[in-house]
């Protein structure tokens, strides 16, 4: 509520303002301004809040990340309640290397994707198996290119997608989002808001296939943001299906440039070689 009340008084002091002194824009001021946003397109204006979010974030030292290595927790939901939290160890490398380890009871499984390639060991059945062609398009499509690093470190500009900016969209009281939109070659569209007070991302949304073969909203919010050696990054992030919570990722540390060494991503003659 605190946030709340320097905003209602401002107002009110405004209005008074005009009330007592007669205080209004005069009409040139007005004309200018207006003639002003006009003079700005879309995709002018997405790009201006592309460039809040990443100077929010910690700008050169955001850009000049290369590796992350982060530690926490992913819990799945069910119908609203929680399930046991996994335990997993990510390691990435920019731009499109990533090494994800979980760890439960039932046992150890590592997901690597490399570019356009990857692999996946099963521990508790001691296999290891290159990923197949619909998991590593799948990581791509809704892991990659719906990432906020994808969007803010330009990789969609190669692709030739088209940025446009949607306008302000509601986020609770006195809150408002900055949202901009993603649109590749495909077809595919990504909406991605940022905060408008503060330009931190604060959500992503997109369209996905269900079970049953139908297009259903996807949404990731996040919060949480903690600063870490200059830069500043999520802590939690809900995933939502349709509307639903389907997961809550917990992290517990983020470490940011250490190495990583080019074996982690390097598939294993056999399973046994795992390490």
């Amino acid at each position: 509520m605190s946030g709340k009340h320097p905003f209602i008084l401002r107002l009110l002091i405004a209005q008074l303002a005009i009330i007592i002194f007669g205080f209004a824009l005069t009409p040139t001021f007005a004309q200018s301004a207006a003639a002003k946003d006009a003079n700005v397109s879309g995709e002018e204006k997405a790009e201006q809040v592309l460039k809040r979010a990443i100077e929010a974030l910690g700008g050169a030292n955001y850009l000049n990340v290369h590796t992350v290595v982060s530690r926490g927790r992913l819990t799945p939901f069910q119908d609203g309640i929680s399930g046991l939290p996994t335990a997993f160890l990510d390691y990435i490398a920019y731009p499109n290397r990533e090494r994800t380890e979980y760890r439960s009871k039932g046992g150890r499984v590592i997901q690597v994707n490399d570019g356009d390639g990857g692999w996946v060991f099963d521990g508790a059945s001691r296999t290891i198996k290159d990923m197949a062609r619909e998991q590593v398009e799948e990581y791509l499509r809704f892991t990659l290119k719906t990432s906020v690093e994808y969007l803010l470190r330009g990789g969609w500009r190669k692709e030739g997608a088209k940025l446009a900016y949607v306008g302000r969209r509601e986020a609770g009281i006195a809150r408002r989002n900055e949202v901009v939109r993603l649109t590749y070659a495909d077809g595919m569209s990504v909406e991605f808001e940022f905060g408008a007070k503060d330009g931190l991302p604060a959500k992503v949304l997109y369209q996905r296939k269900n079970a049953e073969g139908e297009e259903a909203p996807e949404e990731d919010r996040l919060a949480q943001h903690i600063p870490v050696g200059g830069v500043v990054a999520p802590f939690v992030i809900d995933h939502y299906r349709a509307g639903v919570q389907a997961y809550r990722i917990n992290y517990e540390s983020i470490e940011f440039n250490v190495p990583v060494a080019e074996a982690l991503f390097a598939r294993p003659a056999n399973a046994k070689a795992v390490k």
